[in-house]
């Protein structure tokens, strides 16, 4: 049985363009440093909850950047970009290391990644 309705659709994402953001990363990713920024002044239950958030902004931040990796870009952006996935593994490991320790120059360092993934990412937007 041969469906007529179906038509093949192309598309250079897996969804529609306008649904893949580096901002997702970035704003968890700015929660971390927050985080980090606020924790000595906490007490004691404080600093537990504060901890249970990091960890579960720093797993939002590699999901984001994640997704982002997989389902956005494309083999003709690491033609352009080929150190694309380096630094996709780099700033994964990063949201890690910022998820295991409450070092604040870990935090400024993943938003700087994420910086310059997004610089990508917008440079393949505007095409």
């Amino acid at each position: 049985m041969k469906l007529n309705f179906i038509k093949p659709v192309y598309a250079h994402c897996d969804l529609p363009c306008g649904v893949y953001d580096p901002i997702q990363a970035k704003v968890e990713a700015e929660s971390l440093k927050a985080i980090l920024e606020k924790y000595d002044g906490l007490d004691e239950h404080g600093k537990i909850r504060a901890i249970i958030i990091k960890e579960e902004r720093a797993e939002m931040v590699k999901h984001h950047l994640m997704v982002l990796w997989a389902d956005y870009f494309k083999e003709e952006h690491l033609e352009k970009y080929p150190d694309l996935h380096t630094k996709f593994w780099k700033a994964i490991k990063q949201a890690s290391q910022v998820k295991q320790h409450l070092d604040i120059e870990a935090a400024n360092k993943l938003l700087e990644q994420i910086d310059d993934i997004s610089k990508i990412f917008w440079e393949t937007k505007n095409k």
